[in-house]
């Protein structure tokens, strides 16, 4: 069939709308109607970094409705409301401990731009166009995924705003509640407030963190996350010194931290700000040969942990829907973050976002 997509023709470069054409779904896969999907830092990260050789074909924080699915599909139907999610093969050692994101073919399965057989779902006439992101590639009209990528969404659920928990919203509440799984009166330390730090920030508040603390530039993203539950905020540009304003507050150092800047400066002075026994989690990407933070002698004398944290942990077939819950109760209100723009304003989305102009978008179709 014919679909409309964004395609990523280079670093540097805007989106380009094509008309591709998306092969029918195999026995094991499923063909979705996008209806909307969230932007996220790694879509830009692949994109300029050319990681899927373009023309290529990404997104992966997609919604929408199935259309149709393989004969071997057994877990959604056509017509079913769902988010899309990362892939996992569903039967490796990590998958059956319910460690999903730790899939020991994580990178073959969303990362390589192809099926795992070699083949493309996309083309462009008789260009073959990289696709399969995340097993979705959902900046296009319609996508080909499988099963494990989809969670159903109730009804009562806003499906044009619900695409973001498939990544976005998932490692940053996840990684509090699931990786770190910080206890009630604990105190953590947040780096970055954009959507995933913002979404660690009502984590916190879910688990119960007496202390919880985000560095954060932009004044507007520090208030809210004030609203969300952060009983501090640091502006980096007034504080310099990150370890030491950490210690004003909590002079022991924090239980936990949660880094998503990717900044390795900022990584090292979190290092400082650790507790004894203190645990720091590390979900943003650092450019290639950074080294770990931290000073060998210093994590053994303290016990500290450093660990990375992909997607937040999750399962996604069991926090989806435990994030849904707390959205309809109030508790994670994700949905504060979002601006939603025309799927055809990409690029202007894109821009709007990188100049702090709003914090999540997601585009509608």
């Amino acid at each position: 069939m014919d679909v409309l997509a964004a395609v990523a023709t280079g670093a540097g470069k805007p989106f380009e709308f094509r008309t591709l054409t998306l092969d029918d779904p195999r026995e094991d896969e499923v063909l979705v109607r996008i209806v909307a999907v969230g932007v996220c830092h790694t879509d830009i990260v692949f994109k300029e970094g050319e990681m899927i050789p373009p023309p290529a074909v990404l997104g992966h924080e997609g919604s929408g409705i199935v259309e149709s699915v393989g004969a071997r599909v057994t877990k959604v139907a056509p017509g079913d409301r769902v988010a899309m999610t990362f892939r996992s093969c569903g039967h490796c050692s990590r998958c059956d401990r319910g460690d999903a994101a730790y899939c020991e073919t994580m990178p073959m399965l969303n990362y390589i731009g192809m099926r795992t057989d070699g083949s493309r779902t996309l083309h462009d006439g008789e260009t073959p166009v990289g696709g399969s992101f995340f097993g979705q590639s959902s900046f296009a009209s319609h996508a080909i995924t499988y099963e494990r990528n989809l969670v159903k969404v109730p009804d009562d659920l806003p499906l044009e705003l619900i695409g973001p928990l498939g990544c976005g919203i998932q490692t940053g509440a996840g990684g509090v509640m699931r990786s770190l799984a910080c206890e009630a009166g604990s105190s953590l330390l947040i780096t970055g407030g954009g959507p995933v730090g913002l979404s660690a920030v009502m984590g916190a508040k879910i688990q119960g963190c007496k202390t919880i603390i985000l560095v954060e530039p932009q004044a507007a993203r520090r208030d809210l996350a004030r609203e969300f539950g952060a009983t501090h905020v640091i502006d980096p540009a007034a504080t310099p010194d990150l370890t030491a304003a950490v210690r004003a507050i909590l002079p022991g150092g924090v239980d936990y931290a949660f880094d998503t800047s990717g900044v390795p400066a900022v990584q090292q002075a979190v290092m400082g700000a650790l507790a004894s026994k203190g645990v720091f989690g590390i979900v943003g990407i650092t450019p290639p040969g950074t080294p770990t933070p931290g000073d060998v002698n210093s994590i053994m004398t303290f016990g500290h942990t450093v660990k990375g944290i992909i997607e937040g942990d999750s399962d996604p077939d069991v926090f989806l829907p435990e994030l849904m819950d707390h959205w309809r109760a109030g508790r994670l209100p994700f949905d504060r973050l979002i601006q939603t723009f025309p799927f055809s304003q990409i690029n202007e989305a894109i821009a709007a976002q990188h100049h702090g102009d709003c914090i999540k978008v997601v585009l509608l179709m």
